[in-house]
């Protein structure tokens, strides 16, 4: 999982929408200031990166959010959340076995 690809401010747009509600590339563009070639692209982009799948209905392909993918964004920044209370915590019993500690430059 690389977060960057939803750096672009266009590809977390879209990242959104498609959380809110499967759409096609046309549906998308009808709602973006940008063309239908473009959401192609920034779709491909979030596609590679696991992060939507397309599944065909008609002539059409439908994008969604791909489960695996946003659990993937949940277990990393559930893993930084952990990381930062266990140093919250260490930092919290260090200053109580020793407070004198809060005084010192």
């Amino acid at each position: 999982m690389d977060l960057a690809i939803l750096g672009d401010p266009t590809r977390k747009v879209i990242f959104e929408r498609l959380a809110r509600k499967p759409a096609s590339v046309g549906e998308l563009a009808e709602s973006l200031p940008i063309t239908r070639q473009a959401v192609s692209q920034h779709l491909r982009v979030l596609k590679q990166g696991g992060l939507v799948v397309a599944t065909p209905e008609g002539t059409k392909r439908i994008y969604r959010i791909n489960p695996d993918g946003l659990a993937a964004i949940q277990a990393y920044f559930q893993h930084l959340w952990d990381d930062a209370l266990t140093a919250f915590q260490k930092a919290a019993d260090s200053a109580a076995a020793d407070p004198e500690q809060e005084n010192r430059p």
